[in-house]
Formats: structure tokens, C-alpha cells, sequence
């Protein structure tokens, strides 16, 4: 079982964007910002995440681009408004990476390991073994066990998962339950 104390400052915190940062669209994708809502707590848990880790990621599938169902810059937008109220709240989000492919192959769209892949290009101090992928589906935590990585599942969305699951090293009610975690470990 992984042991939340291991982590220090020279850990990566990788996050999924919908269903762990803000709410999903039940009816299909979340398409500009004015649908963008954060879960409660969710600013602080991120402000005190990034007090923890090394860097803070979001890598994130976003099909509704490739299906023409939003622009790039409807999804630059909601970025924007996104790491500018966590800036605001005191966190930070270092870099996101998305996919908009439509491909279940595409080698960047998860859970395919190609956006982790690219962030350890672009910061060489990744280390996957000191990495943590926090999502809410099983391919969130197939796309962290492909790179190598940590795996923490958040149940807001899929409450009901089996539990345990070799997928999975730990769970967590939301965000905000495992910032609570890793502030008391």
C-alpha cells in the first residue's frame, strides 16, 4: 500500500481537469467557461497542494474539440479562467496538457502515457516513480500506471468503484479529502 508520507517537495502531482477539479457536464462536455465550476474546497485543496509538490500538472482528454463541439480557443479559455482563480486562490497549476483527439489510439490522449511522456520532456526533473496521478475514471489511473506513476482515485464522480483495484493505490472521497490526507500524514 503507498504511504502518503513518502511525498516531499521533489514530488510531480499529476490532476485530471473534469470530475477532480470541476464539475463534469452530465450531458456531454464542459464548452466555455461560463460551465466551468469548481467543486467546493477544491481552490484551497489546490493551494495546499501546491505548497507540497514540485510541480502541479493537469492532463486532461477533451474529445469536444475533436468533435467540433468547442474551438481551441473556447478551451484556451476555460484554462485561462481556470489557473487565473487558482492563481488568485494562492495555487498554481504549472502546466496543462490536453487532447482533443477523437482516437481511443492517439498516443497522447489518455490512458495512453504521451502527455506525461511530454511534461518529462519539458521538465527533465519529473521523476515518475516520485509522481501522483489523481483522477476520477480508470483510465486516469491506466494512464498513471503507463507512465509509471502513483495512483489516487477520487470517487466524485464513480462512487460506487470496486475497491481494492490493482489500478489503484489509494481513494479519496474528492480533492479536497486527499489534500486533508496528505496535510495530516
Amino acid at each position: 500500500m503507498f504511504n502518503l508520507r513518502l511525498i516531499d517537495k521533489s514530488w510531480t502531482l499529476f490532476l485530471d481537469r473534469d470530475g477532480v477539479i470541476n464539475h463534469e457536464n452530465p450531458d456531454g462536455y464542459i464548452l466555455g467557461k461560463k460551465e466551468f465550476r469548481f467543486y467546493d474546497g477544491v481552490l484551497n485543496a489546490i493551494q495546499e497542494l501546491s505548497e507540497k509538490f514540485a510541480l502541479v500538472i493537469v492532463a486532461t482528454n477533451q474529445r469536444g474539440v475533436g468533435k467540433g463541439l468547442m474551438s481551441g480557443e473556447d478551451l484556451l479559455d476555460i484554462h485561462t479562467h481556470m489557473c487565473q482563480t487558482i492563481a488568485h486562490a494562492g495555487g498554481r497549476v504549472d502546466k496543462i496538457y490536453f487532447n482533443t483527439s477523437i482516437h481511443d489510439e492517439d498516443p497522447l490522449r489518455k490512458p495512453n502515457p504521451g502527455m506525461a511522456l511530454q511534461a518529462a520532456l519539458d521538465f527533465p526533473q519529473i521523476n515518475f516513480k516520485k509522481s501522483l496521478m489523481v483522477g476520477n475514471t480508470l483510465s486516469d489511473m491506466e494512464f498513471g500506471r503507463n507512465a509509471g506513476m502513483h495512483t489516487i482515485f477520487l470517487k466524485t464522480t464513480i462512487p460506487q468503484i470496486g475497491l481494492p483495484n490493482p489500478m489503484i493505490d489509494l481513494a479519496f472521497l474528492d480533492l479536497p479529502d486527499f489534500a486533508k490526507a496528505l496535510q495530516k500524514s
